[in-house]
C-alpha cells in the first residue's frame, strides 16, 4: 500500500502530484461557496457600529482592537473571496492560499464555534506545504515526491476526523441508540414552519412524515442508521486506501455526507465538501 511505502521511505515515495492539485481546485471552490454564503447571511453587517457582534468584540479585545478588526473586516471578506476564486483558477496559487487562510483565520476572532474554520486551516495547511500546487487548471500526472508528505498528512487528518467522530458517537448512548437523530427530525417536523430560515434544513418530506414520529419502528430505523454511520466512518479510511475498494468507499462517503448536509446544509457545506475533496489524496496514482 502506497501510504505505508511513503512512510517507510521518509516520504520519498513518488506519487501523482495531480492528486493535491485536484484538491486545490476543490478546496478553492468550497471556500468560494462558503465565503459567498457567509456574506449573504448577515456576514456583511457583522461588526457594524452599534451591533451586538461589535459589542462582544469590544468586551473581548478592548475598544481599540475591536474597532481595528471592524475596520479591516469588510475588505478582508472581499479579499479572501477573491483569493478563493484565484486559488481555484490557479494563477499564483500559493499567494492566493495564504490570503485565503488568513481571511479564514479571521473568523476565529468572532465565531463561537469555529470548527469549520479549524478544519479549513488544517486542510489548507496541507496544501501550503505541498511542493507542486500546479498552475491554472492544468493537472500534472508525472510521478514525483513533491507532494508526498502533504498528501500523507491530508490522509492522516481525514482518518483522524473520521475515527475520532466514530469514537465520540460510540461513546454517546443517545447517538448510538438512534435517539439523537430521531429527536432531531421529530423536532424539525414539529417546528419547521415556524423557523425563520427554513431553507437551512432540507430533510425530505418523506423522511419527516415516516420517520419523524418517535414510534418504536422509527427508533429501530434510526438505530440502524446510527450504527451504519459509525461503521462507515470506521471503514472509510482503510477502504479509500485499497485500490479495489476505492469506488465503493467514495460512493459510501458521498452518500453519508450528502445525508449529513441535508440536516444543516449551510453549516455543513464546508466540512462535507472538504472531506469528500480529500478523497483525491487517498490514491497515489
Amino acid at each position: 500500500m502506497w501510504f505505508f511505502d511513503a512512510l517507510a521511505s521518509g516520504f520519498q515515495y513518488p506519487t501523482d502530484p495531480g492528486r493535491l492539485q485536484w484538491f486545490r481546485i476543490v478546496f478553492g471552490t468550497v471556500c468560494t461557496l462558503r465565503f459567498a454564503l457567509s456574506i449573504g447571511q448577515g456576514g456583511w453587517s457583522r461588526l457594524t457600529s452599534g451591533s451586538l457582534s461589535l459589542h462582544l468584540a469590544e468586551q473581548r479585545f478592548g475598544a481599540r482592537r475591536a474597532h481595528l478588526l471592524a475596520g479591516v473586516y469588510r475588505p478582508a471578506l472581499i479579499l479572501r473571496t477573491a483569493a478563493a476564486v484565484t486559488l481555484t483558477a490557479g494563477p499564483l496559487p500559493r499567494l492566493s492560499l495564504l490570503l485565503l487562510l488568513a481571511g479564514a483565520a479571521m473568523e476565529l476572532l468572532y465565531l463561537k464555534s469555529p470548527n469549520a474554520v479549524r478544519y479549513t486551516l488544517l486542510t489548507g495547511g496541507c496544501l501550503l506545504i505541498a511542493g507542486d500546487l500546479g498552475q491554472g487548471t492544468t493537472i500534472d500526472h508525472t510521478p514525483s515526491t513533491a507532494n508526498t508528505w502533504a498528501q500523507c498528512l491530508l490522509v492522516l487528518i481525514t482518518t483522524d476526523i473520521y475515527w475520532n467522530s466514530a469514537w465520540q458517537k460510540l461513546r454517546s448512548p443517545q447517538f448510538r441508540t438512534g435517539l439523537y437523530l430521531a429527536q432531531w427530525v421529530h423536532v424539525l417536523t414539529q417546528v419547521r414552519e415556524q423557523l425563520p430560515y427554513r431553507r437551512q434544513f432540507t430533510v425530505p418530506r418523506f423522511i419527516r412524515h415516516h420517520l419523524g414520529n418517535l414510534t418504536d419502528r422509527d427508533m429501530r430505523v434510526w438505530k440502524l442508521i446510527a450504527t451504519t454511520v459509525i461503521a462507515t466512518e470506521i471503514a472509510l479510511p482503510p477502504t479509500l486506501l485499497i485500490h479495489a475498494t476505492i469506488p465503493y468507499a467514495i460512493a459510501a462517503g458521498i452518500g453519508m455526507h450528502a445525508t449529513f448536509t441535508c440536516l444543516k446544509p449551510r453549516q455543513l457545506v464546508t466540512f462535507s465538501g472538504l472531506t469528500v475533496g480529500t478523497y483525491t489524496a487517498f490514491s497515489a496514482g
